[in-house]
């Protein structure tokens, strides 16, 4: 396993943050770790060209609430492995967050070893879940077609996804991604088309099922 590897810990919990920190200590004394307490933190750090190896993320904290969160870090760095780090942790849940991209999903209830082993498989490569978790399939129609359909989303047109449900305006994306409103223009309408839906509203409403709490809502 390479040594010196740059964790990113997004968590509004301080001391959640400080049990995390130490289950990566002990990974590998040469790690660098960072730790944020907001999204808008992880956003800056990602988007900052600082070189991050893996990402462990809640996903409830200021700035963003359920899957939307691992939706925008994705169209961002859609190679950087990013771990859910999550109290909610039932098989819906977790599986719509692999189905997302994720690289692997830990419970806050799991132990100190659990956690350690769970990033360093991770690190090499698998794809990892609760022990004993049985994922099934998925029982909401309105949501497998939602994840089916942004899973053809490139990640530029899933980051223009998530500055549209931030309220940006075309040119305010432009500047933000250094592209012309043209380009931006175009980006929204593979968006409306991918997504089945007539305008930019439509879209952030269908993104926003992802987004709500209980993140779990099946049947």
């Amino acid at each position: 396993m390479a040594t010196g590897i740059s964790f990113v810990i997004a968590d509004d919990h301080p001391l959640f943050r400080g049990a995390l920190r130490q289950a990566l200590t002990g990974i590998d004394d040469q790690s660098r770790i960072i730790e944020v307490g907001d999204f808008e933190g992880a956003k800056s750090l990602i988007g900052g060209g600082q070189e991050i190896d893996l990402v462990l993320l809640d996903l409830s904290m200021p700035g963003v609430s359920g899957l939307s969160g691992l939706v925008a870090l994705r169209g961002m760095d859609a190679s950087l492995p990013i771990v859910i780090v999550s109290a909610h942790d039932d098989a819906a849940t977790i599986r719509r967050a692999l189905e997302l991209g994720a690289s692997g999903f830990i419970s806050k209830s799991a132990s100190m070893d659990e956690i350690r082993g769970a990033v360093r498989r991770v690190i090499d490569g698998e794809i990892v879940k609760p022990a004993g978790m049985e994922l099934g399939v998925e029982g909401d129609p309105e949501i497998g077609d939602l994840i089916a359909r942004l899973r053809t989303l490139t990640p530029q047109q899933t980051r223009v996804l998530s500055m549209l449900a931030e309220g940006l305006l075309n040119k305010q994306i432009a500047f933000e991604l250094h592209v012309s409103e043209a380009t931006v223009k175009a980006h929204v309408s593979a968006i409306l088309q991918k997504l089945g839906v007539d305008s930019r509203t439509q879209a952030v409403i269908r993104l926003s099922r992802i987004a709500t709490e209980p993140l779990a809502t099946e049947g």
